[in-house]
């Protein structure tokens, strides 16, 4: 059972937009059993995702749906699965790894503007892989660390007029970080307050923190502070993602039993 405050901390953090179950094992699986040879357990994972608000049925479906993309493969052991991820899923979960964990001060510091021949040129799928965000047709700003396509005119500006940043931050995503930092804070409130955060309080927050975290994180380029507003509270997130993952360190799945 999870007890108060953390149970109120948990229910923040799944309040949090609609989780989608394949999209939540994707993130348990890539936080808690990303290395080669690591396993959850069938009933391990029922407890976690019982604890996080997911019914048992939609962990089935999501498991099955996982397993025919070559995400999750499960063998069974006794009476018991034993679920872990694919080659290709520790792939791509290391993939997105320096991204979701990296620290306030991995953050890039200078930043770079490229304009492309058309619209057309690359799609903002290909420039978000290359590390760019869209700021108008044509137009990508990304931090000096990213690689422009070759065929781009890259500039290298010395200052960013307030009114650019602002058109250039995405409004749909501002309004959710704001609503992650609340919902980070009260966490950090909760554990600082809690006697005791048992192993398996550790595994479910940890969870909920870094799906919330990953699903807004991956969907933006990192780019240096000074190209936002200081009304955005993406940087802030990651510190106190940051923070809270320090203070919750990996649990040991072993010790994560059912009631």
């Amino acid at each position: 059972m999870l007890t108060k405050p953390l149970s109120d901390a948990v229910e923040a953090l799944a309040a949090l937009n609609n989780q989608r179950v394949w999209s939540l094992l994707v993130t348990v699986f890539g936080d808690l059993a990303q290395n080669d040879g690591d396993v959850i357990e069938g009933p391990v994972l029922s407890v976690l995702m019982s604890d996080m608000g997911i019914k048992a049925e939609a962990t089935r479906v999501a498991l099955h749906r996982l397993r025919n993309d070559d995400w999750i493969m499960s063998v069974k052991s006794g009476r018991n699965s034993l679920h872990s991820l694919t080659a290709s899923g520790r792939q791509e979960s290391a993939a997105a790894s320096p991204q979701i964990y990296g620290q306030p001060n991995d953050s890039p510091t200078h930043w770079q503007l490229v304009m492309l021949d058309s619209a057309s040129t690359h799609s903002r799928k290909v420039m978000a892989q290359l590390g760019f965000a869209p700021l108008m047709p044509r137009v990508y700003l990304g931090s000096t660390d990213a690689k422009p396509p070759e065929d781009g005119l890259v500039l290298a500006p010395t200052s960013l007029p307030r009114w650019l940043a602002e058109q250039f931050e995405p409004k749909d995503l501002a309004q959710d970080f704001a609503e992650l930092h609340q919902a980070l804070v009260h966490v950090q409130k909760a554990v600082a307050e809690a006697e005791l955060v048992s192993q398996r309080e550790t595994a479910v927050l940890r969870c909920l923190i870094v799906h919330n975290w990953r699903r807004l994180v991956l969907r933006h380029p990192e780019l240096p502070r000074d190209l936002y507003s200081p009304s955005w509270l993406g940087h802030e997130c990651r510190s106190l993602v940051s923070t809270l993952l320090t203070k919750l360190p990996k649990p040991d799945l072993g010790q994560i039993l059912p009631d």
